[in-house]
């Protein structure tokens, strides 16, 4: 049956609950364990999805040693490893703690001995032990601004890496000479384990100038400690081929393609046709919409009555250069600049979500549209546009009642999009 007029929303909602499905730690950690070793385990990690990961790791080989770090609200019972709740996105006291603790722990792990790294996107945040002269103070400024600033996620975890004591290589570094197995769950275009996370785990061949440069290029205003870290031309970065990685073995465990595959499978049983736009979309909230908005648009004047709807799919991570005080996300921002920019059309639907359950920093996975978005808007005193230069898409959508709240999901691959294109009748 095709998603009717009256369907659309709840159709599109059912394409984000399978996306999120199918990366739940449960399903996808076990099969991906090597087998138990018979000498001391240690189980380390940090993410969104790194509690509920290590909860897998323990219903699989039952109690555990070991510490990971996840975001207020993630933590979940586990019966040995322990787990610390700490802020994400901006890093505090909490998490830059646990951090040292965890390097301690590392610390103590010999040849024989095996770590189990478990690594999902919001490590980066998480896990935090600054570099050099660096405050925590100092490295929350940076952080901030960084997000603000409308840097590419790639761009960001340059410096990130080379303002840390943990990133880039250097918590497996710490493991040494014990063996280490790190599973990941992908939140970054490419899938590339250097860029998860930071890639805590995986050598990094960027400098110190490199990440210099990234800051200049985005504007991006430091603290004197930082620049003079960086401008000493040697951080703790760890190189590829580094021996004390030699014994690291990095596997992506789930990634947004297959969140993305598991929706199109649901969407071609449903007797949609589908275009997959990409599973690694970056760029700017707003103008990712306005493009997505013209493909959609153009399908639908193509389209004659009785022809299939069409289902337009991506994934990836897009940004928001901050110019308001309002409080919003990318998934929400691309939502309302896509509302803007179909301007009412008929037919035209979509959800734009964050599979972590958190767009930006609200506890708000995103939101959906449709045709009667801005009309009911501004019928109850809302204006979309002022909305929209202010950078308050959730405060827009949650006068509207069209947030999706999910509360934590615990997992994370990234933004899911869909645009539902229903034939005119």
């Amino acid at each position: 049956m095709h998603p009717g007029p009256q369907q659309p929303a709840d159709f599109l909602r059912a394409l984000f609950d399978r996306a999120v499905a199918v990366a739940d730690p449960m399903r996808i950690v076990a099969p991906a364990l090597p087998p138990r070793p018979a000498g001391r385990v240690v189980v380390i990690g940090a993410g969104k999805a790194s509690a509920r990961m290590a909860e897998a790791v323990e219903a699989a080989w039952g109690p555990c040693e070991g510490l990971v770090i996840t975001r207020y609200g993630y933590a979940r019972s586990c019966a040995g490893i322990e787990i610390v709740e700490a802020a994400h996105p901006v890093p505090d006291a909490r998490g830059a703690e646990a951090t040292g603790r965890m390097l301690e722990l590392l610390s103590t792990l010999g040849e024989d001995d095996l770590a189990v790294a478990l690594i999902s996107g919001g490590a980066s945040a998480l896990l935090v032990r600054p570099a050099g002269a660096i405050s925590l103070a100092d490295k929350q400024a940076v952080n901030a601004a960084l997000l603000a600033s409308g840097a590419p996620i790639g761009q960001m975890n340059i410096v990130r890496k080379h303002l840390s004591r943990v990133k880039g290589g250097q918590l497996a570094a710490a493991a040494s000479p014990a063996r280490m197995v790190a599973l990941m769950i992908s939140d970054v275009p490419g899938d590339d384990p250097a860029e998860i996370g930071s890639g805590p785990t995986v050598g990094d061949a960027s400098t110190p100038a490199d990440a210099a440069a990234t800051l200049a290029r985005w504007n991006v205003e430091v603290p004197q400690s930082v620049g003079a870290h960086l401008a000493g031309g040697e951080t703790g970065v760890v190189p590829p081929g580094d021996p004390r990685l030699a014994r690291v073995e990095n596997r992506v465990i789930a990634a947004p393609a297959q969140s993305l595959d598991a929706a199109a499978a649901l969407v071609r049983a449903s007797g949609c046709d589908l275009r997959i736009l990409g599973d690694a979309l970056e760029g700017e909230a707003r103008e990712i919409a306005g493009a997505q908005a013209r493909t959609a648009i153009e399908a639908r004047q193509a389209m004659k009555p009785g022809d299939s709807p069409l289902l337009l799919l991506s994934g990836g991570e897009l940004t928001v250069t901050r110019r308001g005080d309002g409080l919003g996300g990318p998934n929400a921002e691309f939502a309302l600049a896509l509302a803007l920019a179909l301007d009412g059309a008929p037919g035209i639907h979509a959800i734009a979500c964050d599979t972590d359950g958190v767009d930006g920093a609200a506890e708000v996975a995103g939101a959906i549209i449709g045709p009667g978005t801005l009309a009911r808007a501004r019928a109850v005193g809302h204006d979309p546009e002022r909305a929209l230069n202010a950078n308050d898409s959730h405060g827009f959508f949650a006068a509207l009642g069209d947030q999706v709240i999910t509360g934590p999901t615990l997992t994370n691959v990234n933004d899911f999009r869909a645009i539902l294109v229903l034939p005119p009748e």
